[in-house]
């Protein structure tokens, strides 16, 4: 639709020749409502690339939509570049020379319907449809048509306007496919789990947007005495997404699915964020629990439960499987793992758009989480067991207090600029 504005230009902008003018000379600098038609285009552009980046990410399909993104980008640019005048319509335009936005223009122009060529083909070629190909085959002549026109002085404006006109068509064939497409819903699956060892079962349950290698050394230590067991949750590692965001009950839920059988317990040994998760666990299965170690926890603390954030939640699975997840992760991802936990990633895993989701659905559900902690304190009962509570730098009164709420043994390391599990794996081990 806003690709589109230009057909309001045809009654305001009578001085743009119809037959001979582009549909671009609307926005030239002299002419009248220019900067209506300019913020069209630079808002079409941006609202082409909101939409590529909100596509599901399907395999195979990347060079459509990296194309089609290209065009919306091009688009935005010549918008922000305006021509100086009307080239065709105006006899006098670039007598006096012509500014360097007005050369943008027209190369923006130029390349941006190359890229929405492409991406027509890339596309056509992937979903073997008449109708894609349909409107592929009418773009390219038309295309071709205006080609000709140029080169012979007669009809351009015709052409560029049947070219725009099959472009728009095509953007929402587009949107209405993917409006009618079925299996872009994120289907869950079960956990990615990593067991080693054989003794008294241990459980290693990692931080926000941990992965089970961020314990590789904690397990190695353990393993020649303990069943050691890491996992990931939903979305993290190389857990399938869930298409529901995370509660409280469900991680601990979670754990006491991945815990030894009864009579068998378990020493859970958890992370930050996922400190709650435990206590929740020991408080809700309390004859699954052997020992709690709780490395760093979280401060919760009740409150009002956000709603902007819980229905954010529920869009951030399906946003992990859109394109513009998968790029900011493939750009940014393994950069953001080095910096907070000084480690690499050995198995890519912060490279895929799913991680990214189910990271950000992680903290717009902590508020969710703690005010479900709290109410999990007053209804259930700590029960005997051990817990150790190890900190890392300044005395915090939040660990303090958690500390003696529990009677846990409180371990205080130096400051340290990684995870405690990263950086001092030889404390959490011997705390089991």
């Amino acid at each position: 639709m806003l690709y589109s504005a230009w057909i309001t230009g045809q009654f305001t902008t009578p001085d743009v020749d119809r037959t001979q003018g582009y549909v671009s000379e609307l926005a030239a600098v002299d002419q009248p409502w220019a900067r209506l038609f300019r913020a069209g285009d630079v808002l079409s552009g941006l609202a082409c690339l909101a939409g590529v980046a909100l596509t599901p990410h399907v395999r195979g399909e990347w060079p459509g939509w990296l194309a089609l993104g290209g065009f919306g980008l091009l688009l935005a640019a010549g918008g922000a570049f305006p021509l100086d005048c009307a080239p065709i319509s105006d006899e006098e335009c670039g007598t006096a020379g012509l500014s360097p936005a007005h050369r943008v223009h027209e190369l923006a122009g130029v390349l941006g319907t190359a890229a929405v060529l492409a991406a027509m083909v890339l596309l056509a070629v992937r979903w073997r449809s008449w109708v894609a190909w349909l409107f592929t085959g009418l773009t390219l002549a038309a295309t071709a048509v205006l080609l000709v026109a140029v080169a012979a002085g007669q009809w351009a404006g015709i052409a560029h306007r049947v070219l725009m006109t099959l472009i728009a068509v095509w953007l929402v064939y587009v949107a209405l496919r993917l409006l009618i497409t079925d299996g872009h819903t994120v289907r869950s699956g079960p956990p990615h789990v990593v067991r080693q060892g054989d003794g008294p079962a241990v459980l290693l349950t990692s931080g926000p947007a941990g992965a089970w290698f961020h314990w590789d050394a904690v397990a190695a230590e353990l393993a020649a005495r303990h069943r050691v067991t890491r996992f990931d949750r939903p979305g993290l590692g190389l857990s399938p997404p869930s298409p529901e965001p995370p509660t409280l009950y469900g991680e601990a839920a979670r754990l006491a699915a991945l815990a030894p059988a009864h009579p068998q317990r378990v020493t859970v040994v958890a992370h930050e964020l996922s400190c709650w998760h435990a206590e929740a666990f020991a408080r809700l299965h309390p004859l699954c629990v052997a020992k709690l170690v709780l490395v760093d926890p979280a401060c919760a603390s009740g409150g009002k439960r956000p709603q902007v954030r819980r229905a954010l939640g529920r869009w951030t699975p399906a946003l992990g499987a859109t394109w513009g997840a998968t790029a900011l992760a493939r750009v940014a991802g393994p950069a953001a793992h080095r910096l907070l936990t000084g480690a690499g990633d050995p198995a890519g895993v912060y490279r895929r758009g799913s991680v990214l989701a189910a990271a950000a659905g992680e903290w717009l559900a902590r508020r969710d989480m703690a005010a479900d902690l709290c109410a999990i304190r007053a209804e259930h009962p700590f029960p005997d067991v051990p817990v150790t509570v190890i900190s890392s730098g300044e005395d915090d009164p939040c660990t303090e207090r958690l500390a003696e709420t529990l009677n846990a043994t409180l371990v205080r390391l130096p400051a340290t600029e990684r995870p405690i599990p990263l950086d001092d794996p030889g404390a959490v081990a011997a705390a089991v």
